[in-house]
């Protein structure tokens, strides 16, 4: 591609002017600008006045809001390539409209994420957060925990990170139980985990872990009444999306003892409010986003970002585009 001064806007957070993706970007002959979000802070430009003064032709994007506004800020945009591997920050059907293709980076933190989910399964069970601030305001009680082999874990979405999940679950000694609509009947079989029902899956497991994209149809799949079909005493972790929960209802789940704790890396609105009920619980541990955040996790998801938004800018396909429609709108532009 040769270097005709189309600008790529980099917006995401862990990046850095210099470093492999400015590298990479700027070899495929394109020039960059940082608009971080501590970057548009510190002098307080927006995210659509980062987009249009940079007159992108394509954006590595983080988690900012990418709204129908926002992306035509750029009416040269042609590309948006997010970090990660969910984008319902994306305006994907606005996207679509202009001819834009929008990208994600599946899987690249698919260990991350399950390892931190093994982490905070640990933490539930033996109540670890609970005993930290308790030495640290000067006590040292000793409560009884619970081993995880033995127990049963319930996995919300067997796609690649959950799949991921079931097999450390399984190597810990759990019985593994899971559920998704379109099940890899190649993967149930070699493990041996049980394919069931979300209902069966909530009433069955000790610990439930959610892996799900977030959508119109798994917005508050876990509400009011799929909390009350878990077994007393469950503990909830969500390190997928915080709009699968209903939080409202799973604080009312926690007051009332149903279930014995939960474990949030996301929630509906990040940062979590200061006014949110879940603050109050000493058996909610709130962790912010931070699954899929290791050095190997992020060097991946932004290097495969920005290998697609080349691929885009120089006529080829991405591959992991989620319109599939937005090439025909782009010719038809043409």
């Amino acid at each position: 591609m040769p270097d005709d001064g189309s600008y790529v806007l980099v917006t995401t957070a862990y990046l850095e002017p210099g470093g492999e993706v400015d590298q990479l970007l700027r070899t495929a002959g394109l020039r960059t600008v940082f608009a971080r979000p501590d970057d548009r802070r510190a002098t307080g430009l927006s995210l659509r006045a980062a987009v249009a003064d940079a007159g992108a032709v394509g954006i590595v994007a983080g988690t900012d809001p990418f709204t129908a506004e926002v992306i035509e800020a750029s009416p040269g945009l042609r590309v948006i390539g997010r970090c990660g591997a969910g984008y319902d920050n994306v305006d994907v059907a606005a996207a679509t409209r202009r001819g834009i293709a929008v990208t994600h980076t599946p899987g690249v933190n698919r260990r991350s994420v399950a390892e931190y989910v093994l982490g905070l399964l640990v933490s539930c069970a033996r109540g670890i957060p609970r005993s930290v601030a308790d030495v640290r305001a000067g006590g040292w009680s000793q409560p009884s925990g619970r081993e995880l082999a033995g127990a049963t874990l319930g996995v919300v979405g067997l796609g690649s990170i959950g799949r991921t999940v079931a097999r450390l679950g399984q190597a810990l000694g759990m019985r593994v139980v899971g559920h998704d609509p379109c099940p890899d009947a190649g993967f149930l079989t070699e493990t041996g985990v049980e394919s069931l029902p979300l209902e069966a899956v909530l009433a069955t497991a000790d610990f439930v872990t959610l892996h799900l994209a977030l959508d119109a149809s798994t917005r508050h799949l876990i509400d009011g009444a799929a909390l009350r079909r878990m077994r007393p005493g469950a503990y909830l972790i969500n390190t997928a999306r915080g709009g699968v929960v209903d939080e409202e209802a799973l604080a009312d789940a926690i007051a009332d003892g149903h279930l014995a704790g939960a474990a949030l890396d996301v929630t509906e609105r990040e940062p979590l409010p200061s006014d949110s009920r879940l603050r109050a619980f000493d058996n909610v541990l709130v962790t912010g986003h931070i699954a899929g955040a290791t050095v190997q996790a992020r060097a991946r998801s932004g290097r495969s970002a920005a290998e697609q938004v080349v691929a885009v800018l120089s006529g080829r396909a991405p591959e992991h585009v989620v319109n599939p429609g937005w090439a025909a709108v782009r010719a038809g532009v043409r």
